[in-house]
């Protein structure tokens, strides 16, 4: 059985280093911080007992649970990040226990009203009875991934503590900057050795995603002229105002807020305007490679077409490929689908194979010739003051984990 408490103070531990990575830094990992949870990750791992355990040059961290079957079994691994997103606040987390969840609204600061509420996030239902760890309201919580990496680590001490589960070698490996979708850009595959990997870093218990988004970043820049007000009749040109007219122009009904499943869109981000030169950041978004393209496209020729309507001001965009797929890379090895729903199921838990409306390392890890799809992680309302994750969802994670390794040993007995 696993340690409950010991699985909890783990967790506590990471939530409380502050790793948040930086998307205007050009150094890996993006933030100093960052080291040192890295660190103490690869000081965990040697005291587990795993082998080759390594830390390099820019905080990757990657270890080796080797194999106690004498038959021939695929090198598989398991893959989390260790960063947490810019978009909220990591310093100083400090996290809240809220044990037999009544149901009710949970009180994260009282001098500021913030409150998670089921009234507005239904999920909270799914864990009444459970033990929720929560944030205070003022800062993220950072179970994304730090539940996963708590996971990962867990679940090796308890595969070294216990050798009567047989298993075939097991690689882990963790990463700094995912969250600005640099996590796996320096991650040695051809060190690492693995077959096919799972990252850790999914959500509600029991997802299992091996599609995601092709994903693009488009920065439409338009350009005006700039004279005082004063004299301004006839000369100035506010680059703004001819901003509003482009946003207005792409579907109204393909953004995120108002899109689905399998449904793309296009996602302004980030407005920086002045009336000499506004820019406009993009994502677009689609999971079918033929309607991805069909949306850059669009992108293109509408700029294209304000650039040329417009005599006195100047439209120009740049698109760039940010990652792709997963699923024509995952297809050809889906029996890691297969044993990966089988652990679920034998333990009770219902698997929920859904697309990912999003992205992950898995994603990129699988066009560098790691196959990787993407198991739950536990935790719920990513990236802001309202995060939790319960302590039932992190301790089924790990026990998935066990059963993979357990199940993939028998596949090839």
């Amino acid at each position: 059985m696993l340690d409950r408490q010991k699985i909890l103070n783990r967790f506590l531990t990471y939530v409380k280093i502050d790793t948040e990575s930086d998307p205007n830094s050009n150094t890996t990992p993006s933030t100093e911080k960052q080291w040192t949870l890295a660190k103490l990750i690869a000081e965990e791992l040697m005291a587990i007992g795993l082998k080759e355990v390594s830390i390099d040059e820019n905080a990757y961290v990657m270890g080796t649970l080797p194999s106690n079957v004498e038959h021939d079994v695929p090198t598989i691994g398991f893959i989390s990040h260790f960063d947490t997103s810019p978009d909220f606040t990591a310093a100083n987390v400090s996290p809240q226990i809220i044990e037999n969840y009544d149901g009710k609204d949970i009180i994260l600061n009282k001098d500021q009203n913030i409150i998670l509420s089921p009234d507005y996030f239904e999920d909270l239902l799914h864990y009444k009875g459970q033990t929720l760890i929560t944030t205070d309201g003022t800062t993220l919580l950072g179970a994304d991934d730090k539940a996963g990496v708590c996971e990962i680590v867990s679940a090796m001490e308890y595969l070294v503590q216990h050798p009567e589960i047989k298993h075939g070698t097991i690689k882990v490996g963790f990463t700094p900057d995912e969250e600005i979708g640099r996590g796996a850009h320096k991650f040695d595959v051809e060190k690492f050795g693995a077959e096919w990997a799972y990252t850790m870093d999914g959500s509600q218990i029991g997802e299992l995603e091996y599609e995601n988004f092709n994903a693009a970043s488009a920065e439409v820049t338009i350009h005006g002229k700039i004279v005082h007000p004063g004299y301004a009749k006839g000369k100035m040109v506010n680059s703004m105002y001819y901003a509003q007219k482009f946003i207005d122009r792409l579907p109204k009904g393909e953004t995120p807020e108002q899109t689905e499943g399998y449904e793309g869109f296009y996602h302004l981000h980030t407005v920086e305007g002045k009336v000499e030169k506004t820019v406009l950041k993009y994502i677009i978004r689609d999971h079918d490679m033929a309607l991805f393209e069909a949306r850059k496209t669009t992108m293109q020729q509408l700029v294209e077409a304000f650039d040329r309507k417009h005599d006195n001001v100047t439209f120009d965009v740049e698109i760039k490929d940010q990652y792709f797929n997963m699923k024509e890379k995952v297809l050809p090895v889906m029996h890691c689908i297969d044993i990966a729903e089988a652990a679920m199921k034998s333990l009770k838990i219902t698997p929920l194979i859904k697309p990912i409306r999003g992205g992950t390392d898995g994603s990129q890890l699988s066009y560098m010739g790691l196959p990787c799809p993407n198991i739950f992680a536990g935790g719920h309302n990513f990236h802001g003051r309202y995060e939790y994750v319960p302590l039932e969802s992190i301790l089924s994670a790990t026990e998935v984990i066990c059963k993979i390794v357990e199940l993939t040993q028998k596949r090839y007995a």
